[in-house]
């Protein structure tokens, strides 16, 4: 006859091959409902109809056409997710880097070392960000409001610097043109940019004291500086950075299409806006990872160059972008209110 001792001794096995399982099933569990994963899974899925709808999807020019393009937008949607993460938002992003652009420009016509109009450039687009803050941390202005403000005064600067027509660049010396146009070994030096700066970031904002206080402040401002927390600075920091990152992409357009055009970028703030809400940025501030808004820069150029290959009218382009980005913000809608 058993004793309960023996019966015990007997189950002790069974609990330890369920525990595998069971782990193994909450861990599944767990990256089904991560954000990411669900990006992941659209992608591959777009992938695979495309590879079956246009024999030229999957063909390495189209893909390094692909990377390229979501490479550059990219470092302006890190900019974007960062800020809105602490709680603001920016709509002058197109034209800040379009500004970068023809600032360098017409500094290299002028005899200027284009390194050195590149720099000059940047600066210039992280003072327009640091201006944008001013106004969000001490005059008290809403950050849609400022950035509205500036989105037109930047187009403006454009225009009036270039009489609205694009400027050629065709005297760049060729290892300034590298950072647009080269490649080391078969990968564009874009996508190494790229790569450094989403690395970056990613690891500052994951690991770092000082990025951390980015969550602390768009989750609940008030509570923020109660615990001591500089949230002005914050927000001023942000700013400032996400119009620097501009700055950087507008050099790196620059480089790579040899030329300042002041039209350049309309419309880039809807889709870095998407690309980072559509990765888990939330439009309330204190959520938002920069890999998923990675997964959503990818996703929206995927989408873009699936709708250019299948000959689709640039007019419904843009409707299906809008869409996705009412989308993407109705589901951010719901999921703030289920946290609520």
């Amino acid at each position: 006859m058993r004793t309960d001792s023996a019966v015990a001794d007997a189950a002790t096995p069974m609990r330890r091959r369920g525990v595998a399982p069971t782990g193994l099933v909450s861990t599944i569990g767990r990256m089904m409902r991560m954000r990411e994963t669900g990006l992941i899974l659209i992608i591959l899925a777009l992938f695979i109809a495309m590879s079956l709808a246009s024999p030229y999807f999957l063909t390495w020019n189209n893909m390094r056409a692909m990377a390229m393009a979501f490479a550059v937008e990219g470092i302006v949607v890190v900019g974007m997710t960062i800020l809105l993460i602490s709680g603001g938002i920016d709509l002058s992003v197109g034209s800040v880097t379009a500004l970068a652009m023809v600032i360098a420009g017409l500094l290299f016509l002028n005899g200027v070392d284009p390194w050195l109009a590149s720099a000059v450039a940047i600066a210039a687009c992280t003072a327009i960000g640091a201006g944008m803050g001013f106004f969000v941390t001490r005059v008290g202005l809403h950050h849609f409001i400022v950035s509205l403000a500036v989105m037109v005064i930047a187009r403006g600067l454009c225009l009036l610097g270039t009489g609205g027509r694009p400027v050629g660049l065709y005297t760049l010396p060729p290892e300034f043109k590298f950072i647009g146009q080269g490649s080391i070994g078969v990968v564009p030096v874009v996508i190494v940019i790229f790569v450094v700066v989403v690395v970056a970031f990613d690891f500052l904002l994951r690991r770092t004291t000082m990025f951390r206080k980015v969550f602390y402040t768009g989750s609940n401002e008030k509570a923020a500086a109660y615990s001591g927390i500089r949230t002005k600075k914050v927000l001023f920091l942000t700013t400032t950075l996400c119009s620097a990152l501009c700055g950087v992409a507008g050099i790196i357009y620059m480089a790579r299409f040899g030329s300042a055009q002041p039209t350049f970028g309309v419309g880039m703030e809807l889709n870095v806006i998407a690309a980072a809400v559509i990765g888990g940025a939330s439009l309330k501030g204190g959520s938002g990872t920069i890999f998923g808004a990675i997964l959503g820069t990818v996703l929206l150029s995927v989408v873009s160059s699936s709708l250019a290959l299948l000959d689709v009218s640039v007019y419904w382009q843009d409707i299906i972008r809008g869409s996705i980005l009412l989308t993407a913000v109705t589901i951010d809608h719901y999921l703030n209110k289920r946290r609520g």
